[in-house]
C-alpha cells in the first residue's frame, strides 16, 4: 500500500499518495483536456511541468477552470 500524504485543494483537506505529481492530481479530478490553471503553494505550474511537480505534505494547490461563452470569459474554482 503506497504511504499517504495530506494536501489541501481548493481550500479542502485531502489525502493523496507521496509520489502523485500535479499531473496525477489532475487525472483523478478527472479534468484531463480541460482549460486548467493550477497553482501549488502560490506558484503557477505550467502544463508541461505537471509531469515533474510532485506533491508534498501541507501543499497548498488551487485549480481554476476557465469557462467560455457569451461576451466575457468567465473563471470558476473547480
Amino acid at each position: 500500500m503506497a504511504e499517504k500524504t495530506e494536501i489541501i485543494v481548493n481550500g479542502k483537506q485531502t489525502q493523496v499518495s507521496t509520489t502523485w505529481t500535479v499531473d496525477d492530481l489532475i487525472q483523478d479530478l478527472e479534468l484531463v483536456g480541460r482549460q486548467v490553471a493550477v497553482e501549488v503553494n502560490g506558484q503557477i505550474i505550467s502544463r508541461d511541468r505537471w509531469s515533474e511537480q510532485t506533491l508534498g505534505s501541507g501543499d497548498r494547490i488551487e485549480i481554476v477552470h476557465f469557462v467560455g461563452g457569451g461576451e466575457e470569459e468567465k473563471c470558476l474554482m473547480i
